[in-house]
């Protein structure tokens, strides 16, 4: 039988290799690349190669980053 954590680190495996904006509550947003999930923890890494570890018990939401890398206001 799966707890709430091994249905969340299931769903999150699934998102492998793709860019992810992470929402931990009270402002705490992290974007990046899911590189691994292993032992309740989300391994991402953000554009400029930094790692960040995630517990996966902090996590509220999870929000799929499109590809575009057009911001509003600036020319591309």
């Amino acid at each position: 039988m799966y707890t709430i954590i091994g249905l969340m680190e299931e769903k999150l495996r699934s998102f492998k290799g793709r860019k992810l904006d992470v929402n931990c509550g009270t402002g705490a947003i992290y974007r990046g690349t899911v590189e691994d999930v292993e032992d309740g923890v989300l391994k991402i890494k953000d554009e400029l190669d930094v790692i960040s570890h995630i517990s996966i018990g902090k996590i509220i939401a999870l929000t799929e980053c499109s590809e575009s890398s057009t911001r509003p206001g600036f020319i591309a």
